[in-house]
């Protein structure tokens, strides 16, 4: 296996993070350092488009440069021009890039670094348009005022862009005819995230994401409040499953999900609990424990990419030790094929993947702390 970590920034800030930042600084604080305004970058989002051969990028930044390419046949990092329509409080395209096959377009939603004491002053999440035929960018609209979106999905036969806000968090539908956005109703009342980091369609055409429960009236929400929801176009309505992913070890609970997998040929898949897998029923939202691929340490496991192969392909671990993972839906069986790692760099964490028609994979990490993340290039 090779792999090569590509940095668009390679900046490394020591031990500054230990010593000064962790659970000190705030939004503004790193707005107000040149160092990590200008300097630090994480990588969310990962599409490799075939048209162009290229891999795009929804970027975290503090400077909001949140969206740029990397070009397979130059070896290049390139500048999309998000400069053009760029407001202060656009953060980071979180998992929110789609093509729409009707018009050959990328999609992407904008999602928020800031907290709620700018709430009125931010303008909230756009959905915005990029045409790779011609450049061109625009801001197609704000489906949810002074909200931010974390997540979208895209059904290309309805032409109808799906995404989760936060905060707070509610679904809503964005339609590309005509801009009309709908709020279609909240996945949690605030008493803590229940969203994973994507929202994902089925074959159905319904929308999946977490929710949680309140109750309000006790001191703690239970060990059962994490569950699966589901938007359903021909209802109009978000049907909340009292189920979700169980407990690896077998007690009573639902764990929160963290990543939601369309696999196709009608199965859906889940992970969470230290990146473990499940199988997702559909018509009751129950999960089905399939295992945790590293158990031994912390992990996550945020996407699987069905691959040239068959298979589908991620990467989990977590705190720099990361792997390679091939997952086999038609077994539900996996191989872990080795670190992700580049001489003495070693990737922190992997929020997003996309996979090459010639089975390329290319991994954004995120939210390293102690310097800008990379763009993983991984050769099986």
């Amino acid at each position: 296996m090779q792999v090569r970590a590509l940095r668009l920034q390679d900046v490394d800030y020591g031990n500054q993070w230990d010593e000064e930042i962790e659970d000190r600084w705030e939004y503004d604080d790193f707005r107000a350092d040149s160092a990590w305004r200008e300097g630090w970058i994480s990588m969310d989002s990962v599409y490799h488009n075939a048209e162009d051969d290229r891999v795009y990028l929804g970027i975290t930044s503090f400077n909001a440069d949140i969206f740029g390419a990397y070009d397979r046949a130059t070896g290049e990092f390139l500048d999309l021009g998000y400069g053009k329509v760029a407001d202060p409080f656009d953060a980071k395209f979180h998992r929110s890039l789609v093509r729409w096959e009707k018009d050959g377009c990328l999609y992407g939603a904008i999602a928020l670094l800031h907290d709620i004491d700018r709430y009125w002053e931010a303008p909230g999440g756009a959905i915005v348009k990029y045409d790779p035929s011609t450049g061109e960018i625009q801001k197609l609209g704000v489906p949810m005022p002074h909200m931010y979106i974390q997540s979208i999905c895209l059904d290309q036969d309805r032409g109808v862009i799906y995404g989760m806000t936060f905060t707070p968090e509610r679904m809503f539908r964005f339609n590309l005819a005509d801009g009309r956005s709908d709020d279609l109703g909240p996945i949690s009342s605030g008493m803590e995230m229940a969203q994973g980091e994507n929202v994902e369609l089925d074959d159905d055409g319904c929308v999946w994401c977490g929710w949680s429960v309140t109750r309000a009236w006790q001191n703690f929400a239970g060990v059962d409040r994490n569950r699966l929801c589901k938007f359903d176009p021909e209802t109009d309505r978000i049907a909340y499953f009292d189920a979700g992913l169980p407990k690896p070890d077998g007690s009573y609970g639902y764990e929160r999900v963290e990543g939601l997998f369309n696999l196709g040929e009608g199965r859906m898949y889940a992970s969470g609990a230290n990146g473990s897998i499940y199988r997702i029923d559909t018509e009751t939202g129950m999960g089905t424990y399939l295992g945790t691929p590293v158990a031994d340490r912390r992990s996550r496991l945020t996407t699987l990419q069905p691959g040239p192969d068959g298979a589908a392909w991620g990467v989990t671990g977590r705190d720099g030790k990361c792997e390679v993972i091939r997952f086999d839906a038609d077994s539900e069986s996996w191989d872990l094929l080795g670190p992700v790692s580049d001489g003495d760099a070693h990737c922190w964490q992997v929020h997003d993947v996309a996979v090459a028609p010639d089975g390329t994979i290319y991994a954004g990490e995120n939210d390293s702390p102690y310097r800008s993340g990379y763009l993983w290039e991984i050769k099986v």
